[in-house]
């Protein structure tokens, strides 16, 4: 009989293939769009498909982690040591789980801070924006997410002991250390996005008359609105994917008997991840350019292939510049 461990395993492995596959499609659109355009927004944008690729590959070491279950359950005699070592090893797991999650909320949250600003002060985004700018703002987002992240290594007060041979989010990180941390970092980050989009949202309101009235201006300006269209959709599937996890972490905090811990690690943590998988479909079906260079490179492909299949060659799409 099937084990709920190894179904669960078994969804985190298709999950993480979904996550993967996308992003990196995503990532190499992308790249195209930045050696044509060069600019500083397409940049934290693919920072986003970075981040959440590596999501993606982190959640593989949880499915493995379930598909192990009975070994670990069985070898109920293992010493002391070998106890410490694999605690030492979940512990890293999950860590590493945490970590491109960081990095792709404070993606998200670079993307919106660089539309606001090019947006808001849009003669100074354009003085000030440039490779140096996106590379230091990149650098600090991924020290911060690594430093949050692996904060229950190098912070014994955030570890737990309530590990016993299988591998969970709170079996090894003290649950009321990291929902605190993690709620003080989220919620005012929530809290920032709701201000953004009603101030970008009175600026876009104020615009539709030049918009109409100036065809030149107007393009510009509609450029904007469809780009704040398609991140207002990225925050608005941020929030409702993760609001949950973080709204249940409060309530176990101020509820200390109720028993929480399996829906915040078994589902709403899973439906957090989520996320990653909605990032690159949102860029790929709401931005004009991804979705127009996704196309070329796919008519690309299908040329090729069938002038391949032709002379009886047969390559793969992966090795050609489409």
């Amino acid at each position: 009989m099937i084990s709920i461990p190894h179904i669960m395993a078994v969804i985190l492995i298709t999950a993480s293939c979904a996550i993967i596959s996308t992003n990196l499609l995503v990532a190499a659109a992308l790249l195209k769009i930045l050696f044509k355009k060069k600019r500083q927004s397409w940049c934290f944008v693919l920072n986003l498909a970075v981040a959440d690729t590596l999501v993606g590959v982190a959640i593989t070491g949880l499915a493995t982690e379930d598909l192990n279950t009975d070994g670990a359950n069985n070898n109920a005699t293992q010493s002391r040591s070998n106890m410490a070592q694999s605690r030492g090893r979940c512990l890293l797991r999950m860590t590493f789980v945490s970590s491109p999650c960081i990095a792709s909320i404070m993606s998200m949250f670079l993307i919106s801070l660089d539309r606001y600003a090019a947006i808001k002060m849009p003669l100074k985004y354009a003085q000030r924006s440039g490779r140096a700018v996106a590379f230091w703002a990149l650098a600090s987002l991924w020290v911060c997410a690594f430093a949050l992240g692996f904060m229950p290594v190098y912070v014994p007060a955030l570890q737990s002991d309530l590990y016993r041979g299988f591998c969970d989010f709170f079996s090894v990180i003290y649950d009321v250390g990291i929902i605190i941390l993690y709620s003080v970092c989220f919620f005012p980050v929530v809290s920032v996005f709701l201000y953004i989009y009603l101030d970008i949202l009175k600026i876009a309101c104020s615009h539709q008359r030049q918009i109409l009235e100036v065809r030149q201006a107007g393009s510009r300006t509609s450029d904007h609105v469809r780009a704040l269209r398609t991140v207002a959709m990225l925050v608005g599937c941020f929030v409702l994917l993760w609001c949950p996890f973080f709204i249940t972490g409060v309530v176990k905090l101020l509820c200390g008997g109720c028993q929480l811990t399996q829906l915040l690690e078994g589902y709403l943590f899973l439906l957090g991840l989520s996320n990653s998988l909605l990032n690159p479909l949102v860029y790929a079906f709401w931005q004009k350019e991804v979705r127009q260079t996704l196309a070329q490179m796919f008519s690309g492909c299908k040329r090729k292939t069938r002038q391949q299949s032709g002379t009886g060659g047969s390559f793969s799409c992966i090795k050609l510049k489409c």
